[in-house]
């Protein structure tokens, strides 16, 4: 019953929702399943990435500034943490701390691979929703940037077209 509960959440992940259930099936099969108790530490920041996880169940507290200071996101299920670490090398972020009893699917990178090696007409698939993503970002910091620049009177308000 796990698999089937882990696939139908892969289902749910944008980064996962192009992929049919056999390349799906693959990922949760090969997947490692962690339980963690809270306060239990998944990763560091700064340590080394070699894959996401996938919040199955529970909830993990994402903390950017390792400061004692409240948590600003909080991951729960269907959360996948991590995404850019299934495709590169890459520092973790943030550390990463469960909040209560909760489940993760660990996805290792060369997991991701394998899938895009056997299903090559999902790497396109991927690399729209990672392009996506990015291109929604870039907008949002050129808003942001905008937004600065009038608060610091450099210029005025001009929406972009």
């Amino acid at each position: 019953m796990a698999l089937k509960r882990d696939i139908a959440i892969l289902e749910t992940v944008p980064l996962f929702s192009a992929m049919d259930r056999d390349a799906l099936r693959l990922i949760a099969f090969a997947g490692e399943t962690k339980i963690v108790r809270a306060g239990d530490v998944l990763f560091r920041r700064g340590e080394m990435s070699d894959g996401g996880y996938l919040v199955t169940s529970g909830a993990v507290a994402l903390d950017a500034t390792d400061d004692g200071s409240p948590a600003t996101v909080v991951a729960t299920a269907g959360t996948l943490i991590g995404e850019l670490a299934l495709i590169i090398d890459t520092a973790r972020p943030a550390t990463a701390i469960a909040r209560e009893p909760s489940s993760v699917l660990k996805i290792g990178r060369s997991v991701f691979r394998r899938v895009l090696d056997e299903y090559p007409e999902l790497a396109v698939a991927v690399r729209d929703v990672v392009a996506a993503r990015a291109e929604a970002t870039a907008a949002e910091l050129a808003e942001v940037r905008r937004k600065l620049l009038v608060l610091d009177g450099t210029t005025s308000v001009k929406r972009p077209a």
